[in-house]
């Protein structure tokens, strides 16, 4: 089968970057699902792994995690999907990924693909929605009220992926108000039509513009990006015990200055609960499906913005760089081989 692999940790023009391979078709056993892929879309994990994690042995390795596709053999052990089924997932971090025309995935992590939106349009929500979701529903606990704080999630880098995803969750399914943060124009006119009630400039100190808004002192934070640069400034903000999440991977994080308000801090990863077959693994399998219904009701739409082409080396790579830039809004999906 056709599939798209790395030979070499690096940069995308050194020896062994990204290219067009051929590899065994596999096998369905146990809770596994066998989907033909139809859509992927490519996240800053890609290009992260890419660059600094070799491959084992002298194969080559296939990136992806997030995909949309029909399921064309099952394993002896599956319950919850049958061969014809459309669905749609985000993978896991320690499987060879979805960048290939046949992929096998653990079918607690799948959900069925919403019906209402193509398999592009649904390829850019997997793995963002998995994250933000987690983040604000299991890590954050956004509908526990902060005591005394302003009912607000503060979102920093709302136009990314996550943040894209994150702000419509809160608007379907909370009465939180929404504040984003974004620097560009174009940006921020992306996170106002995704339903954000406030728009900070992030290139601009926040707490002189959190407080012009009158609500008070936000009671959750949500750091999608350069966290690091903006803990101090969270520190100020965010109210006494407060909660704070972030999913980047600064080289180190001083947290010292939420000791005296007594701020949670979490970490979210979305591969936890299949890296480690957690007991609440299937949680994933409930979200997805839970969001599917979202979207078929009109209330959640893709983040999708730009659909760069088939399933190969050459459209890859593109969508690798463009993410490398830390500008890109929205998801970039790639459909077909």
């Amino acid at each position: 089968m056709k599939a798209v692999g790395y030979k070499n940790a690096g940069p995308l023009d050194g020896a062994g970057a990204l290219a067009d391979i051929e590899v065994d078709k596999p096998t369905a056993t146990g809770r596994d699902l066998l989907v033909q892929v139809q859509a992927v879309s490519v996240n800053p994990v890609d290009y992260k792994i890419r660059a600094n994690r070799p491959p084992e042995g002298d194969e080559h390795a296939i990136l992806g995690w997030d995909a949309v596709g029909e399921v064309v053999e099952v394993g002896n052990e599956t319950s919850m999907f049958k061969v014809g089924d459309v669905v749609w997932y985000a993978g896991a971090i320690d499987r060879s990924g979805t960048n290939a025309e046949y992929h096998l995935v653990d079918e607690r992590i799948v959900g069925r693909k919403p019906s209402s939106v193509t398999a592009a349009e649904a390829a850019s929500l997997p793995l963002t929605t998995l994250t933000a979701y987690e983040m604000l529903f299991d890590r954050l606990r956004v509908a526990d009220p902060v005591p005394g704080a302003a009912p607000a999630v503060v979102i920093i880098g709302g136009s990314g992926g996550v943040g894209s995803i994150a702000i419509q969750l809160l608007r379907a399914l909370t009465d939180m108000t929404v504040i984003a943060t974004a620097s560009r124009p174009e940006t921020q006119d992306w996170v106002k039509d995704l339903g954000a009630h406030h728009v900070l400039d992030h290139s601009k100190p926040l707490t002189p513009q959190i407080e012009a808004l009158g609500i008070g002192q936000p009671g959750y934070v949500f750091s999608t990006t350069h966290t690091h640069q903006y803990i101090e400034q969270i520190a100020e903000f965010i109210a006494p015990q407060g909660r704070f999440g972030l999913i980047d991977d600064p080289e180190s994080l001083n947290i010292m200055p939420f000791k005296t308000k007594a701020i949670s801090t979490h970490w979210e990863l979305m591969f936890t609960r299949s890296l480690f077959g957690t007991a609440d693994i299937s949680r994933q399998h409930d979200i997805l499906n839970e969001v599917a219904d979202l979207i078929d009701a009109g209330k959640i739409r893709s983040t999708a913005t730009q659909t760069l082409g088939k399933i190969d080396a050459a459209t890859l790579t593109r969508a690798h760089e463009i993410l490398e830039t830390n500008k890109a809004k929205g998801k970039l999906v790639l459909e077909g081989f």
